[in-house]
């Protein structure tokens, strides 16, 4: 039995148009996402064959496998959700969002600061990455992370409430090279009603993060 499992759109391929077009969702959730589920599995299976024989020569390539793929899964399955084709626009306490546009405002200064924030550090991710923002648990606030790959450099213990996907598989076959505008673009199509979800969980289990005396 399979550790991890591609889980279902929340959607049709066709319900982000016009910000993402039905094949680049096919490919990139058919494909692409399946791709790391079926690699974090491969790399359990291989773990356990190393434990069993004692064979610890490819340990650091299997570690860094599983980071890899099991993080791509995981930001994955975030991203799918944090996105709708009614979304957009500011969280606002008139759709019950209002602990999150807090958040945000107390963390950024305002909406604005965090959106251009967020949209830099997605826009300018070297090579492939993603824009998170991430409820960070020791300060209790809201942070933006500029991720590489699918997990680098990113703080410990910080929980993604909201992701942009920069990586030229989620964006080339509609906006070619210019990941600026499709970074713009996907704030028509956040899902605020899932971040703030998101925001609330992350809160409500900070305390599990042990801190030194």
């Amino acid at each position: 039995m399979a550790t991890y499992t591609l889980p279902e759109l929340p959607y049709d391929y066709a319900a982000l148009e016009p910000v993402i077009n039905p094949q680049i969702i096919e490919l990139h959730h058919d494909k692409h996402h399946a791709a790391y589920v079926k690699g974090a599995n491969d790399t359990l299976e291989q773990l356990e064959e190393a434990r069993d024989k004692g064979a610890w020569g490819s340990i650091n390539g299997l570690q860094k496998n599983l980071a890899f793929h099991l993080s791509g899964h995981i930001l994955h399955s975030i991203y799918w959700h944090n996105m709708t084709g009614d979304g957009g626009g500011e969280p606002l306490a008139a759709d019950g969002v209002g602990d999150l546009a807090d958040a945000i405002t107390e963390s950024f200064g305002s909406f604005a600061g965090f959106k251009a924030q967020l949209t830099k550090a997605a826009a300018t991710t070297q090579g492939s990455g993603w824009g998170v923002l991430a409820y960070e648990p020791v300060s209790g606030k809201l942070i933006v992370e500029q991720v590489y790959d699918h997990q680098g450099n990113v703080g410990q213990g910080s929980t993604p409430v909201l992701v942009f996907d920069a990586w030229e598989h989620a964006f080339y076959l509609q906006y070619k090279n210019q990941k600026v505008d499709f970074i713009d673009a996907m704030w028509a199509v956040v899902n605020w009603q899932d971040v703030a979800r998101r925001y609330a969980a992350a809160k409500e289990r900070a305390d599990v993060l042990l801190l030194a005396p």
